[in-house]
């Protein structure tokens, strides 16, 4: 498989659109469309959070059908917890977008991202729907991957190319996300677009199975949002010799491919994350069990004493275990190793001499890893998160404003 050039609109069969609708008081676009030239299969993960944007109830709903034609999403509004308006405002962006797309309201999923407890402003959502359609175009993905950035500071979008059944088959996708970022699920808001012939069935295995080792690996702050989902369409353009079956050498590659793509925006993520000036990879080993090695991971990655001493380029290690020893898993302090890279710093739960300036130029690097053994089985597990500078406070201390 191949890392080529484009999103969203990579596979065939796709267009996008990205408009200015005036929910953003910065003017930037706002309102993102991107749309199937035919109906294609749909999937989707959701959060978890009991709480659930008004966006998110229709997309759950609408979904339950299969099918799909459209995504729309705004951002500069997380159209939440603004009571039974807020989803009738969804409803009538779906209703909206179908009668101008000429498909049914249930095959248009809408998601909404931003400030809670705002009402939308729908004159200038209407506005933006009309202009997102009238200006769809195969070269419109990066337009619609800017339209739903928030305090995101870099786009993130990529596309693969493979071959099943003797044709060329593509996958695109396109995330947003920088804060309120933490497992489960989707700890932001993510396109996934085929133009792969695959059963709506097998594809949501697929999407399911990836999303938990992907994108619910990704934690920058420990919050949850109440509109995080990942949303995928096949429309089946590519033309590939009849459907894609289980336990086939297509699915296997289909889903190598899927996983590229999870991973890729994933880490994206962790590394735009609010404030941040690096990317962390967090991996548990000799955990008891499954559970245990991701609670490990977890704890690690959301504790603010480890996130702040990376960005205060302090090989505090102390952190990182003690942070492991409140997570819930059992081990033995004892046994523990610890790594900073390729330097360990903690040995069978003790200190040893380690070099220091070795440590600090480690800790300089954009992409670091920490490793934490605990020589109880055969689990592990790995997280992507990123430090905590004083951007971060500063960010959030006037998200409103």
């Amino acid at each position: 498989m191949n890392i080529i050039n484009g999103g969203v609109t990579a596979p065939k069969g796709f267009s996008a659109a990205g408009a200015a609708c005036g929910l953003k008081k910065n003017g930037k676009k706002d309102l993102a469309l991107v749309c199937s030239d035919d109906l294609a299969v749909a999937s989707g993960v959701f959060t978890t959070n009991v709480v659930k944007g008004h966006s998110l109830q229709v997309t759950m709903e609408h979904i339950k059908c299969g099918y799909a034609r459209a995504i729309v999403i705004n951002s500069g509004n997380a159209n939440a917890c603004v009571g039974e308006s807020g989803y009738l405002d969804a409803k009538e962006i779906a209703r909206l977008a179908a009668e101008l797309l000429d498909c049914e309201t249930e095959n248009v999923l809408v998601g909404s991202t931003g400030v809670i407890g705002m009402p939308l402003n729908m004159t200038c959502v209407k506005s933006g729907v009309r202009t997102a359609i009238a200006t769809l175009s195969p070269d419109g993905g990066h337009d619609a991957m800017e339209a739903i950035m928030t305090t995101d500071l870099v786009p993130k979008e990529i596309a693969v190319e493979l071959e099943i059944q003797g044709e060329k088959v593509t996958i695109g996708g396109m995330a947003k996300g920088s804060g309120m970022i933490h497992p489960n699920m989707a700890t932001m808001i993510g396109v996934i677009t085929t133009d792969a012939n695959i059963s709506r069935s097998l594809m949501d295995k697929a999407l399911k199975d990836i999303v938990k080792y992907t994108f619910n690996r990704v934690s920058v702050d420990g919050d949850t949002s109440v509109c995080d989902m990942v949303l995928m369409l096949a429309n089946g353009e590519a033309e590939n010799e009849g459907i894609i079956k289980e336990a086939s050498i297509e699915y296997r590659d289909f889903k190598q491919a899927l996983e590229l793509v999870c991973t890729a925006l994933s880490r994206m993520i962790a590394q735009d994350g609010e404030g941040a000036t690096k990317l962390v990879e967090i991996s548990a080993s000799g955990a008891a069990s499954e559970e245990d090695a991701y609670k490990i991971v977890s704890s690690i990655a959301r504790s603010p004493l480890v996130k702040t001493a990376i960005f205060g380029e302090d090989a505090n290690w102390g952190r990182i275990i003690t942070a492991a020893g409140y997570s819930g898993a059992e081990f033995d302090p004892n046994l523990v190793d610890i790594h900073i890279g390729n330097l360990m710093v903690c040995r069978n739960g003790a200190a040893l001499p380690f070099d220091e300036a070795k440590a600090k130029q480690i800790l300089k690097e954009r992409e670091i890893k920490i490793s934490i053994n605990v020589k109880k089985g055969n689990f592990k597990d790995r997280m992507w998160t990123c430090d905590f500078s004083c951007d971060y406070v500063k960010i959030n201390a006037s998200y409103r404003s």
